[in-house]
């Protein structure tokens, strides 16, 4: 019998981790931070875990034996599945017994190490000697007594996929995070034909603008960041995930476009010179592009990774911001705004927010002291922005045209929401934490 226990992403965006059973093979989709329960008990600096047992305690890490690596038990869990690096999605796999293997696209493997050379190795965030076994899109790979077929889909990030999984009752989807908006909605457009042929039993489906949907393109977002530019005469300032690929290509046009130079972290510096293996993206080359910059933050000591960036031509301090205004783009997220103080940007300048807007009740104080910022420095802020996630219509749409037996909404807020607004296309079924639900009862 087919079994699945959902450890998260159920009423809250984000958290995926959802264990998979039929007769003995045991799969993991997905295995991330669920950030709402964490923040419940736990507010970073001040208050952070010092190691597993208090995630335990609180139920941040769920309680599944032979599944982690501090656990001295025998590996229980056949395989991992994550569909894209995103840290609700990923992030947690720091924790598990490194004799399972954790199956990811090669972008996603390349963006997890990347992310870890640049941070602190503590013990949420460890990923070393995890087995990374990578795939491609259309890829049959054979976990015991089930078949995943990973297909390739349109999202915030490169190298995200969703699933369509073969069990001995039938074919169960699990979409991961996708959209049909983006630049490439060619590829959410395989998985759903992909998902429509296996006729599956079961839908496991994200939700995330079931309340709040956005609807704009990347190609919006480009052509009204080439106006704000333009019409500035001083800096331009930009915040966008330093994930989002597809974010960063934009604004590179945008800069190349107003003939500027798109000033990046030292950090994402790293993240593309990583990406850049990977030759499908077509990532700008860091070290000689003409309309990229290497922005370097003023501190006593740099990482060596840090060091290696440091020695390309293209690096700029504060005061050349500073003194040539007109002439960057300046990324530069809520944690950099502290460098305001030394580029002092002139009047006339703007900044241009390219994230969603706060969903809680901490990020709302942390955006309220963001927009302290800019009113300090007179800084006016345009928000255009394009979501990773699929808008209602074109999900309902796609429901309507993959006709599984039942659907389960995860990643949302709102299941309640989500299953009035589906009721007339497919059975809707809302998962409970913890509580396993059979496809076949």
């Amino acid at each position: 019998m087919v079994k699945l226990t959902f450890y998260g992403g159920v009423e809250e965006i984000g958290g995926n981790k959802i264990l998979l059973e039929d007769r003995d093979t045991k799969i993991l989709l997905d295995f991330g931070m669920s950030f709402a329960d964490r923040r419940r008990f736990y507010s970073d600096p001040w208050l952070s875990p010092r190691d597993e047992k208090g995630l335990l305690e609180f139920g941040i890490l769920p309680p599944i034996e032979g599944a982690y690596r501090f656990d001295e038990k025998e590996a229980t869990i056949d395989a991992i599945m994550l569909s894209h690096s995103h840290a609700d999605h990923a992030m947690y796999t720091a924790f598990i017994n490194r004799k399972i293997p954790a199956y990811c696209g090669e972008t996603t493997r390349i963006i997890l190490e990347g992310i870890a050379e640049t941070r602190s190795r503590g013990f949420e965030t460890d990923i070393s000697d995890v087995e990374f076994r990578t795939f491609r899109t259309g890829r049959k790979i054979r976990v015991s007594d089930v078949e995943v077929r990973p297909y390739h889909v349109d999202h915030s990030t490169p190298g995200a996929y969703g699933f369509v999984i073969h069990t001995s009752e039938g074919a169960i989807v699990y979409t991961g995070d996708l959209r049909t908006h983006g630049c490439r909605p060619d590829l959410t457009r395989d998985f759903v034909e992909a998902s429509k042929e296996a006729r599956p039993i079961l839908m496991i489906s994200e939700g995330t603008n079931i309340i709040g949907a956005d609807v704009s393109s990347e190609e919006e977002v480009r052509s009204k960041s080439r106006k704000v530019v333009a019409g500035t005469e001083k800096l331009v300032l930009a915040d966008f995930s330093y994930t989002d690929i597809d974010r960063l290509k934009t604004f590179h046009d945008v800069a190349r476009y107003n003939d500027r130079g798109l000033a990046i972290s030292l950090k994402q510096a790293h993240l593309l010179c990583k990406l850049r293996m990977d030759k499908k993206l077509k990532i700008p080359d860091v070290a000689s592009d003409s309309h990229i910059v290497i922005y370097r933050k003023r501190k006593k000591r740099y990482h060596i990774w840090e060091e290696k960036l440091l020695r390309f031509d293209n690096v700029r301090e504060a005061s050349e911001v500073r003194n040539e205004q007109g002439r960057f783009l300046l990324v530069c997220s809520f944690s950099d705004m502290g460098e305001l103080v030394e580029i002092r940007p002139e009047a006339g300048s703007n900044f241009i927010l390219s994230t969603s807007e706060p969903f809680n009740e901490e990020r709302e104080i942390e955006f309220d002291k963001f927009m302290n910022w800019l009113d300090h420095f007179g800084l006016p802020m345009y928000q255009i922005h394009s979501s990773g996630h699929v808008m209602p219509n074109e999900l309902k749409r796609m429901i309507s045209e993959i006709r599984p037996r039942c659907v389960l909404p995860i990643h949302t807020e709102h299941p309640a929401l989500f299953a009035r607004f589906m009721q007339k296309i497919a059975k809707i079924e809302l998962p409970k934490k913890l509580e396993p639900f059979c496809p076949s009862s």
